[in-house]
């Protein structure tokens, strides 16, 4: 079969995927760090991939959302939002499409990144690595100068539509040797990192998400900060600022500050005795 050139404008949502749809109006809450929005915005003017890297639970999945949705004011925004997240089950496959048979014939269904390179969406692919590995492989002629999707199954080569964006994101302290994102994948994206946030915005952001005072968000990002501390001498990962938030709202709900740590933060930390008998330790020194 012959290899086509298509350029494909966005289409009617079969509801095949599930998709996000953006308004300015609907972006969730986020609380710049550094200079993170003006490069991101910069790289999607650009057409430029975006690679977001850093701990579980800091802000890489709300962040792109948040952005997502502020794009979308642009005259050639993104129009939809589609999040993948990746596992080790995940193939190219899944994310391009299949022939399925419906009835009595045999059809094609796109996969998550094909509907985003039609439609003009941003394409979120959390945890890539996990992926198999030619899954990476086929985002490659979509990450650099080309913009294309080849479509091996239908002879197809589709040119990404002016909104789409690919964004993919993973934690290099959590990654097997493995499970490492490649040289010659990593450099077709402009990187940006995150890390959590210093205690003065971690406080903020507490006190936003899960809507107590902020002395209790004070203490809450305090001890955060007393625990990262701990990583490396038992503990394999600090706490994220997700579960400093879950703790908040427990408080909110009715549950002592104490109980809420413990089982928001230690018993979802670890389970080695010595590491949950270290963070007690600070719970109890933080909320007496």
């Amino acid at each position: 079969m012959a290899t086509e050139l298509r350029r494909f404008e966005p289409e009617k949502d079969e509801g095949a995927v599930e998709v996000r749809r953006l308004s300015p109006k609907d972006a969730p809450y986020y609380l710049p760090i550094g200079d993170e929005v003006e490069i991101f915005t910069a790289a999607y003017q650009a057409r430029l991939p975006v690679l977001l890297k850093g701990p579980t639970g800091c802000g890489k999945t709300r962040f792109v959302e948040h952005m997502a949705h502020r794009l979308s004011a642009l005259a050639d925004g993104p129009n939809e939002l589609i999040t993948v997240a990746c596992h080790e089950d995940l193939t190219g496959s899944d994310l391009v499409g299949r022939f399925l048979i419906q009835a009595d014939e045999t059809v094609w269904v796109d996969g998550p990144l094909t509907r985003a390179v039609r439609r003009g969406a941003i394409c979120y692919l959390d945890e890539v690595v996990e992926a198999r590995k030619d899954t990476t492989v086929l985002i490659h002629p979509l990450s650099d100068h080309r913009r294309i999707l080849p479509v091996e199954k239908r002879g197809e080569i589709l040119e990404a539509h002016s909104g789409f964006l690919l964004v993919i994101s993973y934690n290099p302290g959590y990654q097997s040797i493995q499970k490492n994102l490649k040289h010659s994948t990593r450099q077709r994206f402009v990187t940006i990192e995150f890390d959590y946030p210093p205690a003065e915005k971690e406080v903020e952001i507490i006190a936003h998400e899960s809507k107590v005072n902020r002395e209790l968000a004070g203490q809450l990002a305090l001890l955060g900060e007393k625990v990262r501390n701990l990583k490396g001498a038992g503990l394999e990962e600090g706490v994220s600022t997700r579960l400093l938030i879950y703790a908040g709202e427990l408080i909110r709900h009715g549950i002592t500050p104490r109980r809420a740590a413990t089982v928001a933060v230690t018993w979802s930390l670890t389970d080695e005795s010595d590491s949950k008998r270290a963070i007690d330790e600070l719970v109890r020194a933080i909320f007496p």
